[in-house]
């Protein structure tokens, strides 16, 4: 962090903060668009992330204050309160009516956050806040939840307090991330396990391709349902719940009950990028970066022509990559059409490449992407602790 916050803490609310807590952002390295398949997904917590310093009040107020946004809010303590329009205090608040509706007591206190996660990016900066208040308040008032409970608070946050019917991917990846491995994740039985992620001479290179992902949402619901047709069609013959219980060779024995080309194409990337992130996990365990990289292609290639969820921006993106020598793989990650592409980029380049993407990007789009450099990084952990 290249700010002090509790400095900023001190300057806002003329007291000292007690303690600084930090939760990280994620990326998903690989397995896009098959958590809704019963498919595995591979997401990592980033050294991006948000910061929150917390101090009590006498006032039986909660104030939420912010670095990164003019607005901010106070409400009554100890009570459950009502979802204020859009704006972002709304994560917090929504996390402490949970904790409230479990029977636990908040007394006033202050918050400052500041996140560096790029807003909209799909970078996860929403699950990022939810999960600093939680472990925060968890922490700071020895609640006693553990990591998942607090993974299923926020998920709970999100789907019935700000309205999104998002998955669970995003607040366990910030929760259980740890530093330099990644997750193998099952979002249905949330079983998951630990893969050693060691990058050598590479670090991860995020790419903002600066595009708001307004079809996202359209779109994603309309995989669903391609996915589902396809589910229906291949129930005709043999009995599945999801597309992810097959792999790429025993699809093949039945793609022939897929009769429509569009709905095949969503089939196959769905089946072929959950046999990816198997051998991603090996390709990981052997230390075979190079391997992990032709992954990521390939994964973002099926995303592009038979799952058709980028887009011209991160095409652009993974195309620039492709032809730059020091970088073994990339690919969209998120939902798609916009949001960020990721790469493996050799060490000591990352001003040549952010100097030469930016200058491709902007012949090819008309405006800059945004870069940032990050390793794989941990969960939430108290940073500056004064309190006890």
């Amino acid at each position: 962090m290249n700010i002090n916050l509790e400095e900023k803490f001190a300057a806002r609310y003329h007291k000292n903060a007690d303690a600084v807590y930090f939760t990280p952002g994620r990326v998903n390295l690989i397995g896009e668009h098959i958590d809704y398949n019963g498919g595995l997904v591979m997401p990592c917590a980033i050294t991006l992330g948000t910061w929150v310093a917390i101090a009590p009040n006498n006032e039986n107020k909660l104030r939420f204050k912010s670095l990164n946004f003019e607005i901010e809010t106070a409400v009554e303590s100890n009570r459950v309160n009502q979802k204020d329009g859009g704006l972002w205090t709304n994560y917090p608040i929504g996390v402490i009516n949970e904790f409230i509706k479990d029977g636990k007591e908040i007394p006033g206190l202050d918050f400052l956050f500041y996140g560096n996660i790029p807003i909209g990016s799909g970078l996860s900066s929403s699950a990022s806040i939810e999960i600093a208040t939680a472990y925060a308040l968890n922490n700071y008032f020895n609640l006693g939840y553990d990591k998942l409970e607090l993974v299923k608070i926020a998920k709970r946050v999100e789907n019935d307090f700000i309205g999104l019917n998002s998955g669970i991917m995003d607040q366990f990846a910030v929760a259980f991330g740890e530093k330099n491995k990644a997750i193998v994740l099952d979002c249905e039985t949330l079983k998951y396990k630990m893969v050693d992620v060691d990058l050598g001479n590479y670090v991860l290179a995020i790419i903002n391709t600066n595009k708001p992902r307004e079809l996202a949402d359209s779109k994603y619901n309309e995989r669903v349902a391609e996915c589902q047709t396809a589910l229906k069609q291949l129930n005709e013959e043999i009995t599945l719940h999801y597309l992810c219980e097959l792999n790429a060779e025993k699809f093949a024995l039945h793609s022939h009950l897929i009769t429509n080309e569009v709905i095949l194409n969503r089939a196959t990337h769905v089946v072929k990028e959950n046999d990816r992130v198997h051998l991603a996990a090996k390709a990981l365990n052997s230390g075979n970066l190079e391997e992990f990289g032709r992954l990521m292609y390939a994964s973002h290639e099926s995303l592009r022509t038979l799952y058709e969820v980028s887009g011209k921006e991160l095409d652009a993106v993974v195309d620039f990559c492709i032809t730059y020598e020091h970088v073994i793989g990339a690919r969209m990650t998120g939902a798609g059409f916009g949001g960020c592409a990721i790469a493996l980029l050799e060490k000591g380049y990352e001003e040549d490449f952010a100097k030469h993407l930016t200058d491709y990007y902007i012949d090819k789009i008309g405006y800059p992407a945004a870069i940032y450099i990050s390793e794989i990084g941990s969960g939430p952990y108290l940073t500056t602790d004064t309190h006890r």
